[in-house]
This record gives C-alpha cells, structure tokens and sequence, in this order.
C-alpha cells in the first residue's frame, strides 16, 4: 500500500489531476458569485462536494506514501497548508454559506503554488524575508511619522483636508508613495512657499527611491537564499559545514557558497585556458 501510495503521489499524471480539480473549484467558486443561480445552484452545491472528497482522498493518500511515519507528511508547510484547508470545511461551525467558509475555500486555490517550482520560490523567499520586512516596515514607519508632523506644521493652517492632524498628514504622505498626486500637491506647496518643493523632493528621495530600493533588496537577498537551499537540498544531512555538530540550513547555504565559489574559479580558469589556446 505504501509503495502504491508513493508511486501515485510521485507521479506528474497525479499533479496534473490536481491541478485540474484545484482549477475547477476556482471556476466553481467564481460562478457562485453571481446571483439568480436557478437549477445551476444545486449542481454547483454538489461539485463542492465533490471538490471536498477528492482533495481528502488525495490528502490520505499522501499520508499513506509516508508508511508507518505518517507523522513525517507534517514535516513540510505546504503539506501541514494542504491538510488544514481541506479539513478545515468540515468543521460542524462552518457549515453553511458563512465568510470563514468561503475564505478557507477561497484558500484552497491557493494550493496551485505548490505545484510551481517558481511560485513556490517566490512564496518561500517572501516568508524568509519577513524579519527583514518587519524591519523595513519599521523604518518606513518612523520616516512617514517624522514627514506626517513637519507636513502638519508646514501645511494645517493652509490645507487641513491634508495636513490637518497627524493621521492625515500620514495618510496623504502613504497615498504620496504612488506619486499619483504629486503635481498636484507640490503645486499646492509653491503656494505656500518656495521651500517646500525641498519637503517634497527629499521625501520621494527617501521614500520612494531608497526605502523601496532597501526592500527590494532584502527580497532579492531572500530569493538568492531560497535558490542556494534547493540547489543543496539533500546535502544537510550529511555535511556540517560550520562546524557546530548538527547540520542545518546554515550548512546547505555555506555549502552552497563553496559550490558558487568552486564555479567562479572554474569559470576563471576557462577564461585563462581560452586565452593561451
């Protein structure tokens, strides 16, 4: 059984199938947003059920893939995401046409990222460069707040609509970051006086150019991380790169910088072999 399990689940027929079906109840989920169903209702009521028994066959039958450690399956996210959002709907309290319900069906389509190589890359950098995120956030925040109150001292006499309290001013600067209003608003400031085309400026300066540069790099850096894991994949458990008597994912990356390293020399020495030849 085990075997039978395994080769089913290792199969790419059995993702195409998957696949299909995660497809499907998205179409089916999008159809039942329209009103006046008529005899479509209870047809579309059935495929979710169908949809529900399929996606717990396929979830049993991955565990069975494990064997006799079944509790091996939960070791990965995407399987421990896939198990709670296909038997999170037969919860007693969600039965019905509730928000809850519809938003745990809603997430099973999300399921479709783990069956792409390059979605499931950018998810698992997304999720590693969260620290990084919480800290940028932070900066952003205080940036924002510094900007809101000397806003609120240049502009709440001349346009409180905008700079009237400290939430405003925070709220037009955050809307600001799209440049959308821009013209308008350094318009608005020239009106005032000549020195806040410099408030403006540096703030789309730091704002707009540095702080989203500073983000855009701390998710680069993530990514870069994500692909030197799965280039090493399966080399953890056997390597202790740093040295500190467990493996772990900081070998795989130390692991993957020695491979990076041993190909920038060979790449270096091909380069000196073509210029002798």
């Amino acid at each position: 059984m085990t075997r039978w399990c395994a080769r089913i689940t290792g199969s790419r027929l059995f993702e195409v199938l998957i696949i299909i079906v995660i497809g499907a109840n998205a179409i089916v989920l999008g159809l039942e947003t329209y009103p006046d169903l008529g005899h479509a209702g209870p047809l579309l009521h059935g495929l979710e059920w169908s949809f529900r028994l399929l996606f717990v066959a396929e979830i049993t039958v991955r565990i069975l893939a494990y064997g006799s450690r079944p509790q091996d399956f939960f070791r990965n996210g995407w399987n421990v995401f896939d198990f709670v959002v296909t038997l999170a709907v037969f919860i007693p309290v969600l039965h019905g046409d509730t928000t809850a319900l519809r938003i745990i069906r809603i997430a099973r389509v999300l399921r479709l990222v783990r069956f792409s190589p390059g979605l499931r890359t950018i998810v698992s950098a997304l999720v590693r460069s969260l620290p990084g995120v919480g800290a940028f956030l932070a900066l952003a925040l205080v940036t924002l707040y510094v900007y809101g109150m000397a806003g609120w001292l240049i502009f709440k006499d001349h346009y409180p609509e905008e700079y009237g309290t400290i939430g405003r001013a925070v709220l037009t600067l955050f809307v600001l970051l799209s440049q959308e209003n821009l013209p308008q608003l350094i318009e608005q400031g020239l009106a005032v006086s000549a020195w806040t085309l410099v408030y403006y400026v540096s703030y789309i300066l730091i704002t707009v150019n540095l702080l989203v540069n500073i983000l855009i790099a701390v998710i680069v850096n993530s990514m870069e991380e994500v692909r030197r894991l799965e280039m090493t994949e399966g080399l953890a458990p056997d390597f202790d790169a740093d040295g500190d008597g467990e493996p772990d994912e900081l070998d795989r990356l130390a692991i993957s910088q020695r491979l990076d390293d041993l190909r920038a020399v060979i790449a270096e020495l091909e380069r000196d072999l073509r210029v002798r030849d």
